[in-house]
């Protein structure tokens, strides 16, 4: 618990630095894990109302006794940066997205940078989740995007490496550390870790993502690290959506 706390101010401490280094305003509220599910509905409804920000960012997960979905809920579509507000959802899904969600956006941009070419090609996805799994697949398949082919994959899918080996692009999202290895992909084909598992390794503190890195170079056509790889275009993707909502918040 304590180090994946330590992890979570980490990448507050980081996101708050990348905004003062662009001139934006930035605050972070830190509350105690116990605080009530009321308390941070009112904070967040008090931002709501404050002009003097343009997004909102919710830090996921949250405590146990607290309903992240009524809490996702009541950030304003219009400040929710983050682009999990069901209504932000509902825009992607149909294609016409208002905010998209920075993880997902931020492996399009990567794709796109490096010259990724995502039209009739397979897309494999491990992870489901709302925050990267399903953003990423619905991203991949749209045809102004990625005109791609996307499987989906979870805890529950049977022979894994089936549909593993079969993609083009495969996106590992599920949390485990170095889970997918060689055997899961096939020759060339290109790998998107966004997974942040902090381990022990030779007796230190070490972080590495869903993809044991070791086994798949020279297999793998192209490979995201960890760190540095997905998680600094996550950051480059909530200032990029802060701007649009200051941007929109004009017309």
């Amino acid at each position: 618990m304590l180090e994946k706390t330590l992890l979570l101010r980490s990448i507050f401490v980081t996101k708050q630095k990348k905004f003062d280094s662009l001139g934006l305003k930035s605050e972070i509220y830190r509350l105690e894990e116990g605080v009530s599910e009321g308390e941070l509905l009112r904070l967040i409804d008090q931002i709501n109302n404050d002009d003097t920000f343009h997004g909102i960012l919710v830090q996921l997960p949250l405590p146990d006794h607290i309903d992240s979905q009524k809490v996702i809920h009541a950030i304003s579509p219009t400040k929710d940066v983050d682009g999990f507000h069901p209504e932000n959802a509902g825009l992607l899904s149909i294609g016409t997205p208002r905010f998209v969600p920075c993880t997902p956006k931020g492996i399009m941009y990567i794709l796109k940078h490096f010259n990724v070419e995502l039209d009739g090609k397979h897309v494999v996805v491990v992870g489901r989740s709302n925050i990267v799994g399903r953003p990423v697949s619905v991203l991949s398949s749209l045809k102004s995007l990625g005109n791609a082919t996307v499987t989906i994959c979870h805890s529950g899918t049977s022979d894994l490496k089936q549909f593993t080996t079969q993609g083009d692009i495969v996106v590992a999202a599920m949390g485990s550390p170095e889970f997918l290895d060689a055997s899961f992909i096939k020759e060339g084909a290109c790998l998107v870790d966004v997974g942040i598992n902090r381990i022990e390794r030779d007796g230190k503190s070490t972080i590495v993502g869903d993809v044991n890195q070791a086994s798949v170079m020279g297999k793998a056509s192209a490979l995201t690290p960890v760190p540095k790889g997905v998680g600094p275009m996550t950051i480059a993707m909530l200032v990029e959506n802060t701007v649009l909502s200051a941007e929109l918040s004009l017309n």
